[in-house]
């Protein structure tokens, strides 16, 4: 279940103006520039929170996302991408063992 982004009287969703305008920045500017002003962020958050603060978000961060996943998915999703994860762990043992068999 997705959500449609609202779309401006012109026909653009908001999200694709911001790809848009994000492609003409890079463009413009090269992509050192995003690295450049990310790291100038990061020094102002730095030194106007603390240490402590990145500790604190870093924390919520997992059980913030996974709360959103599981609102956006459902629980379902959780099951469904576990079996494909077990499927290709079992895949990969199988694989593994007649490798080990080749090589005796």
């Amino acid at each position: 279940m997705t959500r449609k982004a609202p779309k401006s009287a012109e026909g653009m969703t908001v999200r694709e103006a911001g790809r848009k305008g994000g492609q003409t920045v890079k463009q413009r500017y090269g992509s050192e520039f995003y690295e450049r002003i990310g790291r100038k962020g990061g020094e102002a958050t730095k030194h106007s929170h603390g240490h402590e603060f990145y500790e604190s978000i870093g924390k919520l961060g997992g059980k913030k996302g996974g709360e959103s996943t599981r609102d956006r998915y459902g629980p379902k999703f959780y099951e469904t991408i576990g079996q494909i994860g077990g499927q290709k762990v079992k895949k990969l043992i199988e694989e593994g063992k007649r490798a080990a068999k080749k090589a005796k």
